[in-house]
């Protein structure tokens, strides 16, 4: 497990964002009926969702992002920095000519992403990956969030500064994260034992302010640790993976 699992009790709850009637639908019959899963409710709009996820908090909100009255963006902020809504988690679902908008989210507080064309099976798995405290990004929307970073200048604060505190074997582990390596791959990379590993992150994601691996990604190319601009996609990327 590439990340620290949040505890559950009973079935994955997941609140549903999308203003398109008969695409929550679809949602709601294909979630409700998995085991383990469980629907608390639809929202139409932002504002709505918002609402929603402080008078019922759910383990995930599955958010669209182009919505009216307020956006996913704004929506996905307004929850991640709400006290009473801060173990909720976010997974954006999103298209293609939706990605300029995946670095915003992120920075607002988003877990995980993922196509609206991807298979039933991998969304569903999906929601139980980010219910457990873990992060999602399609690979797809990786490469453009990567493009992203490298349309960008040069970052204005220096490393010693932005990253005063984190070692230099955490930076290492922190670029390796950013580059999409697992806990496995990176022990395999720098020679180091699983445990290892894993306590290297948990300093990262303390160290950071980081609620997951998705926000360490976001540090590592804002303050210039990776260049994105020479950082490629990895060939043996699967059609989603665990961050």
């Amino acid at each position: 497990m590439d990340a620290p699992s949040r505890p559950t009790t009973g079935p994955v709850r997941v609140l549903l964002a999308d203003d398109q009637v008969l695409l929550r639908g679809s949602l709601r019959v294909l979630v409700d009926a998995e085991p383990g899963l469980m629907v608390t409710g639809e929202a139409a709009t932002g504002a709505e969702a918002v609402r929603l996820a402080r008078q019922d908090p759910p383990d995930v909100v599955l958010m669209d992002i182009r919505m009216p009255d307020m956006d996913g963006i704004e929506a996905t902020r307004e929850i991640c920095s709400s006290p009473e809504t801060a173990e909720v988690r976010v997974l954006v679902l999103t298209m293609f000519d939706l990605d300029d908008y995946v670095y915003a989210a992120l920075r607002a507080g988003a877990s995980g992403f993922l196509l609206k064309d991807t298979p039933p099976g991998e969304l569903l798995a999906g929601l139980r990956i980010i219910a457990a405290g873990q992060a999602l990004l399609a690979p797809a929307v990786t490469r453009r969030l990567i493009a992203e970073f490298a349309r960008r200048p040069e970052p204005s604060q220096p490393l010693a500064r932005t990253l005063n505190g984190v070692t230099e074997r955490e930076q290492e582990v922190l670029m390796l994260i950013a580059r999409g390596l697992t806990n496995t791959e990176i022990a395999e990379r720098l020679h180091l034992g699983m445990a290892t590993v894993k306590t290297h992150v948990s300093h990262l994601l303390t160290k950071l302010g980081a609620r997951d691996r998705a926000q360490l990604v976001i540090v590592a190319y804002e303050t210039g640790l990776v260049e994105a601009a020479r950082t490629g996609p990895r060939a043996d990327t699967p059609p989603y993976r665990r961050r």
